[in-house]
């Protein structure tokens, strides 16, 4: 075995990535036309676990992965806002409403949940002496 230095790109294992650092462009090219991740990465020639390894070993691709996924929203709620406004015949309303919800985590409602915990047993104690003196207990 020689001890040659691996080429750029290269992993000690395995395939070549096929990562570059115009794969930035390219996602935010197809984020920006509202495409989910899983959409963006099969017109990159890879799929979806792929950006996210990248993403792991990239920092400034996780930053990418990040703002394609702002400009896909910004996208969807673009399109939500003009036909709203324009009342556009052709565009379903439900469809897009439960695209938010599934894609980008709207909801009907949110639930808060909350703890709340106090010490009754001097009001308790105090209420049970109230009670024994009445009674002569």
């Amino acid at each position: 075995m020689t001890d040659k230095p691996l080429e750029a790109g290269r992993s000690a294992v395995g395939r070549p990535t096929k990562y570059s650092p115009d794969m930035i462009p390219a996602l935010y090219a197809e984020a920006q036309v509202g495409k989910s991740m899983m959409a963006c990465a099969v017109a990159m020639g890879v799929c979806e676990d792929t950006l996210y390894e990248w993403a792991k070993v990239h920092p400034d691709f996780s930053e990418a992965i990040k703002k394609a996924k702002a400009l896909a929203l910004l996208w969807w709620e673009e399109q939500g806002r003009v036909n709203l406004e324009e009342g556009e015949k052709k565009f379903n309303h439900v469809l897009w409403y439960m695209n938010m919800k599934n894609r980008h985590g709207w909801a009907d409602k949110q639930e808060i949940k909350a703890e709340v915990t106090f010490d009754l047993s001097d009001r308790l104690r105090r209420g049970i002496d109230r009670v024994e003196s009445r009674t002569g207990s």
